[in-house]
C-alpha cells in the first residue's frame, strides 16, 4: 500500500500547489482528523492539482465550475488510473481543498450572488438587533418570505389588505395548517418591519386572517420517572460519547432545557463556584438556574475526561473530527431518540428533546411544585403555558370535576 502511495505521489505532480497541500494536511491534523482521512484528502488534492496543470487551468480562476469539470473528467492521469468518472466523495474532498485555497487567499473567493429582494437584508438585521431572534428563526422567516414575495411583488407601497389576504388564501390551498402558521407569522413580522420603516401602509399585518387552532388542547407528552432514568442509564452502553450524552440527557431531564439551550451552552456559562448555570433563551432573555449535583458531576466528567481539547467555546462538541459545536439543535433531539431506542422504549409519546422537558415539568408538578415555580424553571413568559401541565394531575382534576348530570327533565 505504501509503495502504491509513493508511486502515485511521484507520478502526480501538484506543481505550485505542492506546499499548499502540505499546509492543507497540517490544518486537517490540527482539527484532529485521523492520518488515514488526511491521506485521503491530500490524495484528492494532489490529483486535482495535477489535473489543473494538465488542463492548463491557472490557480486564480479555480471555482466551483472547475471542481465540477474535475469530477466529470475521464481520468487518464499518471499513476495507472483508468477512471470513467471521479467518485462523488473524491470530488467533494477536492472541493474542500478549493475552499481551503479560497480562505487562504490563493484562489478567488466565490462571487456573491445579489439577492433579488434587497429589502430582506434590512429585515434580517432588524430581526437580529431589534427582535432578538435566533439565526435559525431568522433563516426560517427568510425562507418563508422567499416563497411569498414572487406573488406579493417588490412594490411595497402598493400593498393593500386585498392583496395580503389573497396571497394567504392561495397558500392555504397549498399547504397544511402548521406550515401556514409559520408562513403567516413571517409575513406579519415583515409587514411590521416595512410599516416601521415607512415602506408600506401601517397595520397591514392585521389583514392576515388567523389560522384557527385549539391552543394547548392536547395532553403533555411525557415519560414516567422510571423510564427517564432508564434513558439516562442507557448511555453506559456507549463506547464513545457516553459522558457527553449522559450530561446532555441530565440537563434536559433535570432542568427542562430546550434543545437549543443545550446546543448553545458555552463553557463560561457554567458558574462552578456558585453552582449556577447561565442561559440565554428566546429573544436573548438571560436567566440563571441552580445546577443540580448530578448534572454538575456529569458535566465535569465529560469536560475532563471526554471533551476534545480544541479551541471551541461550546460545551458539547461532535465526537468525530473536525470537532465543532452542533450545527443544529436537532442534533440534541437525535441523541434523545437514540437513547430511547437503547433503553428499549419502543413507543414513546415523542422522540425529541421536548419529551424530557415535558417529563421534567410533569415530575415537578407531581412532586408538589407550584405552577409558578415550574414556569420559572422552564422560563415560560405566560403562566397559561405552564398551566398546560396541570392536565396530568389526575387527582386534582377529580376533585374539581363535576358529575355528569344525566338526563334532565324537560
Amino acid at each position: 500500500m505504501m509503495d502504491a502511495t509513493i508511486r502515485n505521489h511521484w507520478f502526480l505532480d501538484p506543481g505550485p500547489l505542492s506546499s499548499w497541500i502540505d499546509r492543507f494536511a497540517d490544518e486537517l491534523a490540527a482539527q484532529r482528523y485521523t492520518p488515514l482521512t488526511i491521506e485521503g484528502y491530500t490524495a484528492s488534492a494532489r490529483h486535482f492539482a495535477a489535473w489543473l496543470g494538465r488542463a492548463g487551468i491557472s490557480i486564480d480562476v479555480i471555482d466551483g465550475d472547475v471542481v465540477r469539470r474535475f469530477a466529470e473528467h475521464r481520468c487518464r492521469c499518471p499513476g495507472g488510473r483508468q477512471w470513467l468518472r471521479i467518485s462523488p466523495k473524491y470530488s467533494r474532498r477536492a472541493g474542500r481543498f478549493v475552499v481551503f485555497l479560497q480562505e487562504a487567499g490563493v484562489a478567488c473567493p466565490p462571487p456573491k450572488i445579489a439577492s433579488p429582494y434587497p429589502l430582506l437584508d434590512g429585515y434580517q438585521s432588524w430581526l437580529h438587533i431589534h427582535r432578538g431572534l435566533s439565526e435559525r428563526t431568522i433563516a426560517r422567516h427568510l425562507r418563508d418570505l422567499h416563497k411569498l414575495l414572487p406573488e406579493l411583488g417588490t412594490a411595497t407601497l402598493d400593498y393593500d389588505a386585498a392583496l395580503i389576504r389573497s396571497v394567504v388564501r392561495e397558500w392555504r390551498e397549498r399547504t397544511g395548517p402548521a406550515d401556514l402558521r409559520t408562513i403567516t407569522s413571517a409575513l406579519r413580522s415583515y409587514l411590521r418591519y416595512l410599516a416601521g420603516a415607512g415602506l408600506c401602509r401601517p397595520n397591514l399585518d392585521h389583514a392576515i386572517p388567523p389560522v384557527l387552532q385549539w391552543r394547548l388542547s392536547s395532553l403533555p407528552r411525557y415519560l414516567a420517572a422510571a423510564d427517564v432514568e432508564r434513558v439516562i442509564a442507557s448511555c453506559d452502553q456507549l463506547a464513545r460519547g457516553c459522558l457527553r450524552d449522559r450530561a446532555i440527557l441530565l440537563l434536559l431531564a433535570r432542568l427542562g432545557l430546550r434543545a437549543g439551550d443545550v446546543a448553545c451552552l458555552r463553557l463560561d456559562d457554567i458558574e462552578w463556584t456558585s453552582g449556577m448555570l447561565r442561559l440565554s433563551g428566546k429573544a436573548r432573555r438571560q436567566v440563571r438556574l441552580p445546577l443540580p449535583q448530578d448534572v454538575g458531576d456529569a458535566l465535569l466528567a465529560y469536560i475532563e475526561q471526554e471533551r476534545p481539547c480544541v479551541p471551541e467555546e461550546a460545551v458539547f462538541l461532535t465526537m468525530i473530527a473536525p470537532y465543532r459545536s452542533f450545527a443544529q439543535s436537532s442534533h440534541v433531539s437525535t441523541i434523545v431518540a437514540l437513547a430511547l431506542k437503547r433503553a428499549g422504549i419502543s413507543d414513546p409519546p415523542s422522540s425529541g428533546a421536548c419529551l424530557l422537558r415535558h417529563s421534567a415539568a410533569t415530575s415537578m408538578l407531581r412532586s408538589g411544585a407550584t405552577l409558578e415555580a415550574i414556569g420559572t424553571v422552564l422560563r415560560h413568559r405566560s403562566l397559561d403555558m405552564t398551566a398546560h401541565y396541570a392536565k396530568v394531575d389526575i387527582a386534582m382534576l377529580e376533585q374539581v370535576a363535576q358529575p355528569w348530570p344525566g338526563e334532565l327533565p324537560c
